[in-house]
């Protein structure tokens, strides 16, 4: 049994605290809903056929994909299926090697991506980067980079 005292957050801290977890979920909520009113898409759906789109040869592996994304390769393969019963992502197995499968943009998945992305990028820019200062942005970058070292990577999303 652990009989040490937890480290407690103390006033300052838990404001902070309440502060990051209130911007997180309500940034995400503000950005799936702009992209389901938009563009009938989730946010993940839309992160998804834009880290496709970004190869020249719009093709990755599923699981550099699952990276990528910040999501399970279950809940990737799930949002991929979606994704093909509309025409945009096609997968095949990995030519160089079987064991993965490829996940592929179609034309008509790049012209869905170049349709949203506008409203997209201007949602960004209105909730994220207007309120900020450069300065600010940085110092929110240098945050992020911090937290996001302090994570362990779950082996969901790791690369087979």
């Amino acid at each position: 049994m652990d009989t040490h005292e937890p480290r407690w957050l103390n006033a300052e801290e838990r404001q902070t605290w309440l502060s990051l977890t209130a911007m997180v979920i309500n940034l995400s909520n503000a950005l799936d809903a702009q992209l389901l009113r938009d563009a009938q898409i989730s946010h993940f759906e839309y992160q998804v056929l834009a880290t496709l789109s970004e190869p020249a040869e719009r093709t990755m592996r599923m699981s550099e994909l699952a990276v990528l994304t910040n999501g399970s390769l279950s809940r990737l393969s799930h949002v991929v299926k979606r994704l093909e019963k509309q025409g945009w992502v096609r997968r095949t197995p990995d030519p160089d090697n079987g064991r993965y499968t490829l996940a592929i943009l179609t034309e008509t998945g790049w012209e869905k991506v170049v349709a949203t992305a506008p409203g997209h990028v201007e949602e960004v820019r209105r909730l994220v980067f207007d309120p900020l200062t450069q300065a600010q942005q940085r110092t929110l970058r240098a945050i992020g980079d911090r937290v996001n070292q302090a994570i362990a990577p779950t082996d969901a999303c790791r690369p087979d």
